[in-house]
């Protein structure tokens, strides 16, 4: 399952790396692998009792081929997305199956597209090799282990193209809706509706099958399908979420919001300012590079006779780590702003277009919540 959640510390335990990225057994995958020896160890041995409790070893087997499968889905998308321009930070194989984090400044519907649809493709190559194998795979525990490989990628494939968020076929409908439409916004949220719709599915096809042909669900099944239910369900309204802050976001353009910024050497003299028109001034030097904004009263402070003998580093207040990005143009929508809000904490956010000639402006987040807020009541 591809993700944009790049965020975040070491989720497990690292096992390798791909291409530079940093590949995670994640804390809870024990519990997973658990949950098969307990459930596909008594299975098999009913079907093989000479195996008596090496049954047990050839599930814990089973379970480690799945993990495998896993991190070939995972590594598809995460290889995908390189290709793609994506700056893959983690894979990560856990509870939830797995997830790839990756961090894009800019995407499209096709790129989200390919980045998904090639999670599970991985997964129907694996089975069709198992398949191929099997013929020529000796009898026993080996031909059962390339079976249940055949059968589970199959399965994966096919599930994961699901048409619904968070599953890899819901991103599809996510992309293809913003093809359509031209908003990103607008696919996410029909995407998020869409995998609430096959969470009902999935739910109503696992437990009222059984009582359709006239038994009971098992309380194996009952579990399994609730727990896949809430994932699901979390993951779409999840997705909705995020569609609906996407669209107050999208109404937002940066240019609205901010303001012409000047920066200077923290060098330059006070005096300097008293020639500029008034505005904000930030400060950077060759060793700490942009660190500061002036303070007004600080400047306000300093008497007449002062002013040409005090520098500006003595009269700037120091910015947290991040409070500087690139944006693509002032056109843009203000999410990578609100990025950098989440990550660095600052009040206030020096944007730089990768544009030429390159335009530089403040961002005050009170005047970005008030911007939000006022787009929020337009919708």
């Amino acid at each position: 399952m591809s993700g944009a959640d790049a965020s975040g510390s070491a989720p497990g335990w690292q096992i390798g790396t791909l291409r530079g990225v940093p590949v995670y057994l994640g804390r809870t995958w024990p519990v997973i692998a658990v949950v098969i020896v307990a459930l596909f160890g008594p299975q098999l041995q009913d079907q093989r009792p000479d195996l008596g409790a090496k049954a047990y070893l050839v599930a814990a087997i089973y379970a480690v081929l799945l993990l495998i499968s896993v991190l070939v889905h995972e590594a598809a998308h995460a290889l995908m997305g390189q290709a793609r321009g994506y700056r893959v930070s983690r894979i990560v194989a856990d509870l939830w199956g797995g997830h790839t984090a990756y961090e894009h400044a800019d995407t499209s519907p096709g790129s989200t597209a390919l980045v998904a649809v090639v999670g599970p493709l991985s997964n129907g190559v694996l089975a069709l090799i198992a398949w191929l194998a099997l013929p020529a795979t000796p009898d026993g525990v080996p031909e059962t282990l390339v079976a249940v490989v055949a059968w589970s990628n199959a399965l994966v494939a096919a599930f994961n193209m699901l048409p619904g968020l968070p599953l890899d076929g819901g991103y599809l409908v996510d992309a293809l809706v913003w093809r359509i439409t031209g908003s990103r916004a607008k696919g996410m949220v029909v995407a998020g509706w869409c995998g609430r719709v096959v969470t009902v599915a999935v739910l109503a096809w696992a437990l009222l099958r059984p009582l359709l042909q006239g038994e009971s669900p098992s309380l194996v099944t009952v579990a399994w399908s609730v727990f896949l239910a809430t994932f699901l369900w979390a993951g779409a309204s999840a997705s909705i979420r995020a569609g609906q802050v996407k669209h107050i976001v999208d109404r937002v353009p940066l240019r609205s919001v901010a303001d012409p910024l000047t920066i200077l050497d923290d060098s330059t003299p006070v005096a300097a300012l008293d020639l500029m028109p008034p505005g904000p001034v930030a400060v950077h030097s060759e060793s700490r590079g942009l660190w500061g904004l002036v303070d007004t009263q600080a400047v306000a402070a300093i008497p007449p006779g002062s002013r040409e003998h005090a520098v500006l580093a003595s009269v700037a207040r120091a910015q947290p780590a991040g409070w500087a990005i690139q944006v693509p143009s002032m056109d843009a929508d203000v999410s990578d702003v609100l990025g950098a809000v989440q990550a660095s904490g600052a009040e206030q956010v020096v944007v730089i277009t990768r544009e030429d000639p390159r335009a530089v402006g403040l961002v005050v987040t009170q005047r970005l919540a008030d911007a939000l807020r006022q787009a929020d009541g337009r919708t």
